[in-house]
C-alpha cells in the first residue's frame, strides 16, 4: 500500500504542474520516468490524464496485471482503447520531447494527430527535483552502502598498481555492497561507466563530457577516467565512483595519496573543504544557486587556486548538481542559475582542485535540502588518506 501512495504522490506532482501549463494528459515511456511514476522499468506507455486514473499500456513484460493495465503490441492501439474506456482524446498531450528519439516522438504525435503535442521533459524533471520522504530514505540507504564500500578502499591497494587496476578493485567493492552498476545520465551526449579514478596528469585531460574533471580514459570511444597510468609516489588519487544501489544516484569523491603529498596539494585540499563548509552554511531554502557558486569562486580566488579550480586546461563551469534517478538533475550550482534551493532537493557538491603532475584534491558529498538548511548524506572521513 505504501508504494501505491508513493507513486500516486509522484504522479500528482506531475499533474499539478500540468494544470499550471493547461496540459490535458501525458504519455510517458522513457525508462527513468517510468521508474519515477510506476516504480520499475516497463516497455510501454503510461497515459496520465490530468484528472482520473492513469492507464498503463504494456508491451513487455507480460506478467503485470491490474484494472488499469492494458496489453498492447504498438502505440497506435492506444487512442481506440482510451475511447473504449470512455476517456476523451486530449486537446494537449505532453510527450518526453528531450528524451525520445525524433522518429519515436513523430510516431507518437501522429498517433494522437488530433492533439497538440508539447515537450514535457522539463516539467517532469521539475517534478523529480523535489524528492519525497521515501526517495530521501532511498538516498540514505544508498549513502550508507556507498560509505561501506569506500571504507574498504585502502585494503585493496597494492604497490605497483595502475589506476585501472585500482578502479577495478573499487568497482568490485561497490558491486559487493549491492551497486547495480548502471550509471544513468540525462542527455544523449553524456556517457560514463561506474565513475572515475584519476591520478597525476591524467586528471588534467579535457573531456567532451560535462564532468567536473575529465581524464583520457582507455580509448577515444569513452574518453574519461582512468587511462592505465601507474600510481606513483607523491601523487594523489581521486575516487569518484557513482553509488547506484537502488536506482537513486548517490555521489561521493574521496582523495587518497601514494606516500606523502606536497604542501601545496595538502593546502589546496583544505581550501576545498573550506568551500564545502562555507557553501553548506549558505545553502538553505530560498538561496540562489548562483550565490553558492560565487561563494566558491570567492574563496578559491582569495586562496590563489582559481586557475586550478575544477580543472586546469579545461575548467568545469559548476560546483554541484542535482542527483536522483539520474546523476545530473536539477538544481545546478553554476553562475547565472537563478533557481532557488527548495526543501526536498538533493544535490552533490564537488569543489575540486588539480595540482599539475600531482593530481586532483578536493571533496564531493551528497546533500539534502531541509527546512532549515542542508544535511550531508555521505558523512564519512574527508581528509586525504595515505595508501
Amino acid at each position: 500500500m505504501q508504494i501505491h501512495s508513493e507513486l500516486k504522490e509522484r504522479r500528482d506532482k506531475i499533474r499539478n504542474l500540468m494544470v499550471q501549463k493547461s496540459i490535458d494528459a501525458a504519455l510517458i515511456t522513457c525508462n527513468v520516468n517510468m521508474i519515477y511514476t510506476c516504480g520499475r522499468v516497463i516497455s510501454g506507455y503510461l497515459y496520465l490524464p490530468v484528472r482520473g486514473n492513469g492507464i498503463l499500456f504494456i508491451k513487455r513484460p507480460n506478467n503485470i496485471t491490474g484494472e488499469q493495465v492494458v496489453s498492447i503490441r504498438k502505440p497506435e492501439q492506444i487512442p481506440a482503447l482510451l475511447q473504449e474506456r470512455g476517456v476523451a482524446i486530449p486537446e494537449t498531450l505532453m510527450l518526453e520531447g528531450d528524451e525520445l528519439p525524433y522518429t519515436e516522438y513523430c510516431r507518437l504525435a501522429k498517433v494522437f494527430e488530433s492533439s497538440t503535442c508539447v515537450n514535457g521533459t522539463p516539467l517532469i524533471r521539475t517534478a523529480r527535483a523535489i524528492k519525497t520522504p521515501i526517495e530521501i530514505r532511498m538516498f540514505e540507504k544508498a549513502a550508507a552502502a556507498h560509505i561501506r564500500a569506500y571504507s574498504q578502499i585502502p585494503s585493496v591497494y597494492r604497490d605497483g598498481m595502475t589506476d585501472l587496476e585500482f578502479s577495478i578493485e573499487i568497482e568490485r567493492l561497490m558491486r559487493l555492497e549491492g551497486c547495480l552498476g548502471i550509471f544513468r545520465v540525462f542527455g544523449q551526449s553524456m556517457e560514463i561507466f561506474m565513475g572515475s579514478v584519476l591520478t597525476g596528469s591524467n586528471a588534467e585531460a579535457p573531456s567532451p563530457y560535462d564532468f567536473a574533471l575529465g581524464g583520457n580514459g582507455l580509448d577515444p570511444t569513452l574518453p574519461g577516467g582512468a587511462n592505465g597510468n601507474f600510481l606513483r609516489s607523491g601523487q594523489s588519487v581521486m575516487v569518484d565512483i557513482g553509488g547506484n544501489f537502488n536506482g537513486y544516484m548517490c555521489d561521493m569523491s574521496r582523495v587518497y595519496s601514494i606516500d606523502k603529498l606536497s604542501d601545496e596539494a595538502l593546502r589546496a585540499h583544505q581550501v576545498c573543504l573550506e568551500i564545502q563548509n562555507e557553501v553548506a552554511v549558505l545553502a538553505k531554502p530560498g538561496t540562489l544557486c548562483e550565490d553558492l557558486y560565487n561563494k566558491a569562486i570567492e574563496i578559491v580566488t582569495r586562496e590563489g587556486f582559481a586557475d586550478k579550480f575544477m580543472g586546469t586546461r579545461q575548467q568545469a563551469g559548476f560546483i554541484g548538481h542535482g542527483i536522483g534517478l539520474q546523476i545530473n538533475e536539477a538544481p545546478v550550482l553554476a553562475p547565472r542559475v537563478k533557481q532557488i534551493l527548495e526543501p526536498g532537493m538533493v544535490f552533490a557538491l564537488e569543489p575540486k582542485i588539480i595540482i599539475p603532475e600531482i593530481g586532483p584534491v578536493g571533496i564531493e558529498n551528497s546533500w539534502v535540502v531541509t527546512q532549515e538548511g542542508v544535511r550531508k548524506l555521505t558523512d564519512c572521513p574527508e581528509e586525504i588518506i595515505e595508501l
